[in-house]
């Protein structure tokens, strides 16, 4: 089967920096220091599925030929082991690259009779390969997506869950196994964000590969006016641990659920960012807002006794709607390095009934696959659905 490749080189630079996004500020991230995201989540997809190939699950001994440009918008994460999985170079990537570049190769892939696109980026990337396709006509827009999640924003629904899911889902649709759906194709509506206001606009429609298992789903918004009460409710309970707990410091996730919940206790929380209320010092409780990785870092270093151990701490995450992600989507500054100075122990998840109501699982996918697993460990984890009412729900398989 032949397959086009496409990577997004800039997508997700600025996840661990605060960016609530890249798109327009790929050289500011890198000049900071951030490393490339959505390339060598691509190369973790095409390893496993590599692996996938040579094993026994691929009963049909199908080979792959990924069809893409050379450099890191296709080749550079391509490591050809095997003759089950080969590259066709159809040019090269440029210096530089923009959402102009992604729709010419986009275009070169049609042209080149790809079967699907695998792709690595954000909502952003979506939507550019869409725009293309639609361009193009109505039967390019038949190609299915797959999408590895590599970049910041990940509402849209025709993203696997982690590299790894990305590889199993495309086996499956090479075997025959997996039926093709219309998802939504989702995006953060910049412009009423930027007056504080969180929501997520539809932008188009792709054919993916369906499975529930392994696709995350549309990003749903499902709090409702009616559940005042219970965000009253769980602000109550929040407001009580830091009442009892004057040396608790608290890490506050994004969403609109958290941000309700801070303006009860008389708090202004960053509604994409990751805010930090301290301990309590002279009767008052610092508020750090909308930190980096590097910032939660040296804020929670400081955070111990004078001979090292750590003092309380609490993340409070709220999980996606539709997709239940409590971490790696939208909150990339939470990075392996900050999670494992917190603990993940010292997490409890935040809902509403409303929100619950779809979830049978919550799915962590912090990009370290060791991490990953210490998760798995734990099987569940508490999630506050009311004042000092908690239910445990499963962690979802990677």
């Amino acid at each position: 089967m032949r397959i086009g490749l496409v990577v997004n080189p800039d997508a997700g630079l600025g996840g661990r920096l605060g960016f609530k996004g890249s798109d327009g500020r790929a050289a500011e991230a890198r000049a900071a220091g951030a490393e490339d995201r959505a390339g060598p989540r691509m190369a973790q997809a095409l390893d496993a599925l590599q692996t996938l190939l040579q094993g026994s699950l691929n009963r049909t001994d199908a080979h792959v030929t990924l069809v893409g440009w050379e450099g890191r918008m296709g080749g550079s994460w391509v490591n050809t082991g095997s003759s089950h999985l080969v590259f066709e170079p159809i040019g090269t990537t440029p210096e530089t690259t923009s959402d102009e570049e992604t729709l010419s190769l986009v275009r070169n892939l049609v042209d080149a009779k790809v079967e699907a696109i695998v792709y690595a980026g954000g909502d952003g990337t979506t939507r550019d390969i869409v725009k293309a396709l639609e361009e193009i006509g109505a039967e390019a827009q038949e190609i299915p997506l797959v999408g590895v999640p590599g970049g910041v924003k990940m509402h849209s629904g025709c993203f696997a869950t982690t590299p790894k899911a990305a590889a199993e889902v495309v086996l499956a649709f090479i075997l025959g196994d997996l039926r093709c759906a219309i998802t939504e194709v989702m995006d953060l509506d910049e412009d009423v964000y930027q007056q504080g206001v969180w929501k997520v606009r539809m932008y188009g429609e792709a054919w993916t590969p369906s499975s529930p298992r392994f696709m995350q789903g549309a990003k749903e918004q499902v709090e409702r006016s009616s559940e005042v009460d219970t965000i009253e409710g769980l602000a109550n309970h929040v407001q009580t641990l830091l009442v009892d707990q004057p040396d608790l410091m608290v890490v506050w996730g994004s969403g609109g659920t958290l941000r309700r919940i801070g303006q009860h206790v008389d708090i202004e929380l960053t509604l994409l960012g990751i805010d930090v209320q301290g301990p309590e010092e002279n009767g008052a409780r610092a508020l750090h807002g909308d930190l980096n990785e590097q910032q939660l870092i040296e804020v929670l270093s400081k955070h111990v006794n004078e001979d090292g151990t750590p003092r309380p701490r609490l993340l409070l995450l709220s999980p996606m709607g539709g997709q239940g992600f409590l971490i790696g989507r939208g909150n990339l500054q939470l990075s392996p390095n900050v999670l494992r100075i917190i603990g993940n122990d010292n997490i409890l998840g935040v809902a509403t009934p409303a929100k619950l109501i779809g979830l049978s699982a919550v799915r962590i996918d912090t990009g370290d696959s060791a991490l990953d697993e210490e998760f798995q460990v734990k099987r569940f984890i508490k999630i506050l659905q009311g004042f000092r009412t908690t239910r445990l729900i499963r962690i979802e398989e990677a």
